[in-house]
């Protein structure tokens, strides 16, 4: 809902720039101001704000689980969206990262993890 309303605004500040560029007998300069605001507003949201909506808001966040990986579990840590996936192929744990923006993105191996098997209790 508020990637909506966000959205909601950043289209109504290009109608604004192209309402004011038009009343002011130069829609050529309104469409360039109305570029630059879009252009920022989008920005903003895959830089910073997109994360931001889905962890403290409830937004929508879409992410796939890559060919011959299962998904195992996700967390938060600060603004930041870490999924633990599982491949059997190699036997290994993925820990990754999905930061704001995809930059510095993170990644962890354990090799030998195979969490899907469970371990047996100690004997006493």
């Amino acid at each position: 809902m508020v990637t909506y309303l966000y959205w909601a605004a950043v289209i109504a500040l290009v109608v604004l720039a192209l309402f004011v560029g038009s009343r002011l007998g130069s829609l050529s300069k309104g469409a360039i101001v109305a570029g630059i605001v879009f252009l920022i507003g989008w920005l903003a949201y895959f830089f910073h704000y997109e994360q931001v909506f889905v962890k403290r808001f409830g937004g929508v966040m879409r992410i796939s689980v890559p060919d011959g990986q299962q998904h195992i579990g996700a967390t938060w840590k600060e603004d930041n969206l870490w999924i633990q996936n599982y491949d059997p192929k190699t036997n290994t744990c993925i820990f990754s990262e999905y930061s704001k923006g995809n930059l510095l993105e993170g990644r962890v191996l354990i090799k030998n993890c195979n969490p899907l098997k469970g371990n047996s209790p100690a004997m006493p």
